[in-house]
C-alpha cells in the first residue's frame, strides 16, 4: 500500500516539474548495481534511446514502467524517485 501511495504522490506532482528537472534517479540506480541501459532496454523491449531519455530526464517513463524497471533491478521503487 505504501508503494501504490508514493506511485499515486509521484503521478499528480509529476506535471508540476518541468522535464529539465532531474525527477527520476535511473541513470544512478543503474550505475550503482552496475546495469546497462541497452540491457534494461532489451528486458523492458524498448528501444535504447527510450531508456536514455529517462537516464537524461528528458522523458519520463509511465508508473507501470517504473514498477517493471524496480522489479528488473531490484529495488524500491521509491529508490528510483527524487
Amino acid at each position: 500500500m505504501y508503494i501504490y501511495q508514493n506511485f499515486i504522490n509521484f503521478a499528480f506532482k509529476l506535471e508540476k516539474y518541468r522535464m529539465d528537472e532531474n525527477i527520476n534517479r535511473i541513470k544512478v540506480v543503474l550505475c550503482e548495481k552496475n546495469i546497462k541501459g541497452k540491457w534494461l532496454a532489451e528486458q523492458l523491449k524498448v528501444n535504447p534511446t527510450t531508456v536514455s531519455k529517462w537516464c537524461t530526464n528528458t522523458s519520463q517513463p509511465d508508473l507501470y514502467t517504473f514498477k517493471k524497471i524496480a522489479s528488473l533491478i531490484n529495488v524500491p521503487v521509491v529508490e528510483l524517485l527524487r
